[in-house]
């Protein structure tokens, strides 16, 4: 946001302190593949009339004969006509068979070929931070002045207004006081004269000023968009941050955005805008190209990294995928290369001069002066000319960092144009110079308003004219010219040493709260769909139909967290109040609706009469407030009577886990649908109480669970039945034994003696320091050990805030010998409880460490880790609390941490950056490994921030709590910290092929076992409780619902499945495909070969055909779709060509890593 006017993020103050600083759309080209490419010193070679192409031609007829003669003619070419369609059969197939991702060798996934990589960059910067004068993080440009004589400067200045839903004030008051104006303003004055030019980025705002804005408004703002005068850039609900998003809720809030667009206005976005991001991720960018996109703007990445770009001209450029071995991912970025988006940064690189051109900040507005003391003044013909040549000066200079004569020059900023004079005053003025420039010949200029179509339109056109390639470029058969570049933009830099690594992990609360409504939202679309699919015409058909508009605000509440000033934990404290407020009412929709829709699912469709009433379920886990944990339903389950839990899975596999509900009662036990015992095991609650009390009096009854994929199961807790053996009690063992934490009835306690004390499982026993209560190694089935060395510390700051992150040297540990441990141990459920002594009396944090017990299950290769931090209280002020694991796995400080739940990417601790720039964002997963094969992952609930700031070690940072405000606008720290519970799956797994270098690789992936460890961590199980216990009877409907006709290779996941609009569903024909599915092919490295559970297999060995996927329904009218929904030719997102017709055959064609959308219709063979 704005570096001025109080506003974001660039600090403030007196100068001395301030950074100084259309043609119609050619048709898509497809990519070409990299052999196949096109280069400019081919084109001679291969010319028809060269005598090399003749010699070449006549070999190759000679061979194809020959091969005609020996072999008959190919079936491709003697088939009837309607097989005449040729597909190129992708590459990824050949290695797809063998298991494992495309391009797959010892666990890598061989890395496309770029010019360009953020890992060679950062090896190459020295990251010296050298003042460069009047652009301080560069140098001082020039030009001789002819390089315009053969091309003219083609300039578009594009007026915009940043507008945060939700920062210092909540979205409401935003609109209320800003936005609606700067709408009713953008609208009145582009009415006013067809050469002036607009983008806006936002739906969230621009929905609500629809609801509210007459006919005639609304007809107006129709006609600018499609007149071209208005773009919609993005067109996202929000603009997302890209840090800490997860790659489904990014997926949401764009489709959201971009679906409401289309239905309301009838346009689809083409190009990105981006400039607010504090940092970007790779998988962004694939994710835009999968909706059809094909240019980006961004602004905010590292200010060394702009430098280097900007002196090879690299400003422009084509993202690639690290693992895109066919071009299929290309898009093509501009990256702005000065130190903001406002007004001073934009038009050249003296923003002392540029500033001058920001009209709105003369006097009568409420904008801050320029701080260089050279105000803008009225254009007028006495010194137009004068005006008009200094700012077509730092144009020019501008346009010297890129390879195209064709600029482009952003105008505006935060909340800006809010009036019709401010509007006025910058076309007014801006009007003026262009006119001058453009009649003067001689300056070789062309000046005027601009959008982004208008000015990648240009910019390709002049491509297409002009080579602009480097030598021995690799470029990109997407738009020739442009160097390709792979990797990310984190972690980001505006000035000196401030890396912006803060805010992966500000307001770790309401982090994990988005992931929860996440992980609810997806489970009841799939619980709609599944509805809608199985009894269209019947009753319970009205369940998700009447529940469409809190279906609808869900999408939205967890797409507006998604902004870049939600999910990252920098607002204001009422701003986050409200994010979170607006969570809460949607999750607890979400339960009602779910509740509902189990019952509708397991019950007699035919029979329901009125669906919509309350249901006899309630979901096992609530929240009493928007900033509170949940709570377990406590089952009071009395003699002869049952409580029955059905389990929703809400994943394409079979899940067999341990499961747990907390009951009052110890003596119970528990059957299965059938009325079959089952075993369990009753261990006691605890908690983190300062007054010594850890046991809560209730209980936690565990048992394994069997549930089909996407499918419910039901189980019977009792009390009094006799043929039943009852929960068998865990053993506790206690140190030290005292009054605080004495034995809990009915258990048996003993005490604990030694050093050391250590829990055991079926493929782990886990070694515990008894006077910290740490865990110090994990020894192996196999007689391997890893070293754990878990470590709590904290590190002191006085600079870090919201955004930044700024220690005052590194963490210190702050556990102290004497704190309290208990062992609990039993047959499906080991526990080691902490609560450590720390210098302080009431102590921040206490832990739990959990192995499952459960043959051929996931749960049984992974150990559990659960932190309860309250960092709460005066204290704990700057104060940043870490969990640190110092492992004995030598990864020589490289680790590897996963871009938005979607992609794993390298990172390496550089001594050249200081220790906050070494730390990046973990939305779900980090690991070490070494060159032996080593394997270490922890997988995260909630995106948080990690290093590996030595050898062997990875510390990941759990809460933070921060006085000061630090200096980026929002204008105070971070004091509003809940006790937030921390959750991680570790993994240890030993490559049975070790890697030659494990360092040297920029691609390696998760086994297929961490990816479900992955998923079902991210998408637990969904339980449901009886209201009402039953009466000694197990009588239900039904007790069990198993939609797909089998499970799904491990490989591919069901990213969404979902009725985009159940509101309209009775009213659609169901030829029009009113059901859409999301598929994901994972990534995966066949080094490790552990699949996690029997029954794995993947699509090489097993192809999908999504005709065959469900039970009892009837699947048809299958066509793919962008990931927006909105895209039918394929072409546009750059899918794989499809083999067949998936319409006729329908089979699934994904390329490892791809995500691939389809629409189509069920219809239960009951009702056909």
């Amino acid at each position: 946001m704005a570096f001025f006017s109080g506003g974001r993020r660039g600090g403030g103050g007196g100068g001395g302190v301030l950074l100084p600083s259309t043609s119609k759309p050619k048709p898509l080209r497809k990519p070409s593949l990299a052999a196949a490419r096109r280069r400019s010193h081919l084109r001679d070679l291969l010319s028809p009339t060269s005598t090399f192409f003749a010699l070449g031609l006549s070999i190759s007829v000679l061979f194809f004969l020959a091969v005609v003669i020996g072999y008959g003619v190919p079936n491709s070419l003697s088939s009837s006509p309607s097989k005449q369609r040729l597909f190129r059969r992708p590459t990824f197939r050949r290695s797809a068979d063998a298991g494992g991702a495309g391009g797959v060798k010892g666990g890598e996934i061989a890395a496309a070929a770029v010019d360009i990589t953020t890992k060679d960059l950062y090896d190459r910067i020295e990251f010296s931070d050298v003042d460069g004068g009047a652009w301080k993080q560069g140098w001082k440009v020039t030009y001789v002045g002819n390089e315009w004589d053969k091309e003219k400067l083609k300039v578009f200045v594009v007026p915009h207004s940043h507008n945060d839903p939700g920062w210092k004030l909540t979205v409401e008051e935003y609109y209320n006081r800003q936005s609606r104006h700067i709408l009713d303003t953008i609208v009145e004055s582009l009415s006013k004269d067809t050469r002036r030019k607009f983008i806006w980025e936002e739906m969230s705002y621009l929905e609500r000023w629809w609801r509210d804005a007459s006919e005639l408004k609304r007809e107006r703002f129709t006609k600018l968009v499609k007149n071209g005068q208005l773009e919609i850039v993005g067109g996202g609900w929000v603009m997302n941050d890209e840090a800490n998003s997860h790659y489904f809720a990014i997926i949401e809030q764009m489709t959201e955005g971009n679906t409401w667009l289309n239905d309301t206005i009838g346009v689809v976005p083409k190009n990105s805008w981006a400039i607010d991001p504090f940092g970007y991720s790779a998988t962004m960018a694939y994710l835009l190209r999968r909706m059809g996109f094909r240019n980006m703007v961004i602004q905010r990445t590292h200010y060394e990294l702009k430098k280097e770009l900007a002196l090879q001209r690299n400003l422009e450029y084509i993202w690639r995928q690290s693992w895109d071995m066919e071009e299929r991912t290309d898009i093509f970025v501009h990256m702005m290369p000065f130190y903001s988006y406002d007004i001073p940064h934009t038009c050249g690189p003296e923003p002392a001069i540029c500033c001058q051109f920001d009209f709105a900040r003369t006097r009568g507005f409420s904008y801050e002066f320029c701080p260089w003391r050279l105000d803008p003044i009225e254009t007028n013909p006495s010194n137009v000319q004068e005006r008009a040549i200094t700012l077509l000066d730092q144009y020019r200079k501008k346009s010297t960092l890129y390879r195209t004569n064709t600029l482009l020059v952003p105008l505006g900023d935060d909340f800006r144009y809010v009036s019709m004079d401010e509007a006025e005053a910058q076309f007014r003025n801006y009007q003026m110079l262009f006119n001058y420039i453009n009649s003067s010949p001689n300056l070789n200029a062309e000046v005027k308003f601009g959008t982004l179509e208008d000015y990648f339109c240009t910019l390709r056109e002049e491509a297409e004219r002009i080579n602009f390639s480097h030598p021995g470029e690799i470029g990109s058969g997407e738009l020739e010219g442009f160097p390709s570049l792979s990797g990310d933009f984190f972690t980001y830099a505006d000035r000196n040493q401030d890396y912006w690594s803060g805010y992966y992990v500000s307001r770790p609360f309401f982090k994990a709260v988005d992931r929860v409504l996440e992980q609810t939202l997806r489970a009841s679309e799939m619980l709609a769909a599944l509805v809608l699919g199985y009894c269209q015409k019947s009753q319970c058909a009205k369940l998700p139909v009447s529940f469409s508009h809190k279906l609808t605000a869900a999408r939205r509440n967890l797409a507006l967290f998604q902004h870049h000033d939600g999910v990252t934990g920098t607002a204001k404290d009422h701003v986050v109040k409200d994010y979170g407020t607006r969570m809460h009412t949607s999750l607890q929709d979400l339960q009602i609706f779910m509740s509902r829709a189990v019952e509708v699912l397991l019950g007699d469709f035919r029979d329901k009469s009125d669906p919509t009433l309350l249901s006899q379920f309630e979901p096992e886990q609530t929240r009493s407030k928007y900033d509170v944990h949940p709570t377990h339903k406590v089952l009071d389950v009395h003699e002869n009577h049952a409580h029955s839990v059905v389990f929703f899975n809400p994943l394409e596999q079979t899940r067999d886990e341990v499961v747990m509900v907390v009951v009052t009662k110890p003596d119970i036990f528990v059957q299965d649908s059938n009325g079959s015992c089952v075993k369990s095991q009753i261990s006691p609650e605890w908690q983190h109480d300062s007054k010594g009390k850890i046991s809560t009096g209730r209980h936690r009854l565990y048992w394994r669970a069997s549930v089909p994929a996407m499918g419910l199961e039901t189980y019977f807790i009792s009390r009094g039945h006799k043929e039943c053996e009852k929960a068998i009690h865990a053993e506790l063992k206690m140190f030290p034994e005292s009054d605080s934490s004495s034995c809990p009835p009915p258990y048996v306690c003993s005490k604990l003696e030694g050093e050391k004390a250590e829990i055991h499982g079926l493929h782990h026993t886990l070694t515990f320091d008894l006077k910290h209560g740490l865990l110090q190694k994990i020894s192996h089935r196999d007689g391997k050990q890893t070293v754990v060395g878990e470590e709590i510390g904290i590190y002191r700051s006085s600079g870090s805030g919201a955004y930044l992150f700024k220690p005052n040297g590194e963490a210190q540990p702050i556990t102290e010998k004497g704190g309290s441990l208990i062992i609990s141990e039993g047959p499906l459920v080991q526990e080691s409880y902490s609560i450590p002594k720390t210098m302080w009396e009431k102590t921040p944090i206490s832990h739990s460490t959990r192995i499952y017990s459960g043959e051929n299950t996931v749960q049984e290769l992974l150990i559990e880790k659960e932190y309860h931090v309250e960092l709460l209280g005066s204290d704990f002020s700057d104060r940043e609390l870490i969990a640190r694991f110092k492992t004995n796995i030598d990864n020589e400080r490289v680790f590897y941490s996963d871009l938005n739940g979607f992609q794993m990417i390298r990172r390496q601790t550089y001594d050249k950056i200081p220790l906050q720039g070494n730390y990046y964002p973990i939305p779900s997963l980090a690991f070490l490994q070494d060159s032996l094969g080593r394997r270490f992952s922890v997988h995260s609930k909630q995106p948080l921030g990690a290093a590996s700031l030595k050898n062997g070690w990875l510390e990941i940072m759990l809460d933070r709590r921060l006085v000061y405000d630090d200096g980026r606008g929002l204008g105070q720290g971070v004091m509003d910290n809940r006790p937030v519970n921390v959750l991680f799956h570790i993994l240890t797994e030993h490559n049975v092929s070790a890697l030659p270098s494990a360092h040297a690789l920029l691609n390696l992936q998760p086994s297929l076992l961490s990816h479900r460890v992955g998923a079902h961590f991210n998408y637990p199980m969904h339980a449901f409780v009886s209201r009402k216990p039953l009466e000694n009877s197990l009588k239900t409907y039904y007790k069990s619902f198993t939609p797909l006709a089998a499970p799904l290779p491990c490989d591919l996941h069901i990213v969404n499945f979902k009725v985009p609009q159940p509101l309209k569903f009775p009213q659609v024909q169901p030829s029009d495909s009113r059901f859409v599915i999301l598929l994901r092919r994972r990534g995966w490295d066949a080094s490790y070969c552990r699949r996690g559970g029997l029954q794995c297999s993947n699509i090489g060995d097993e192809p999908v055909n999504l005709f065959y996927m469900f039970k009892d329904l009837v699947v048809s009218n299958v066509k793919a779709t962008s990931l927006n929904l909105l895209h039918d030719d394929t072409e546009m997102p750059g899918y794989i060509e499809q083999l067949g017709d998936v319409a006729q055959e329908g089979n699934v064609l994904i390329s490892p890593m791809g995500i691939q959308a389809y629409k189509f219709e069920l219809q239960s063979q009951l009702e056909v």
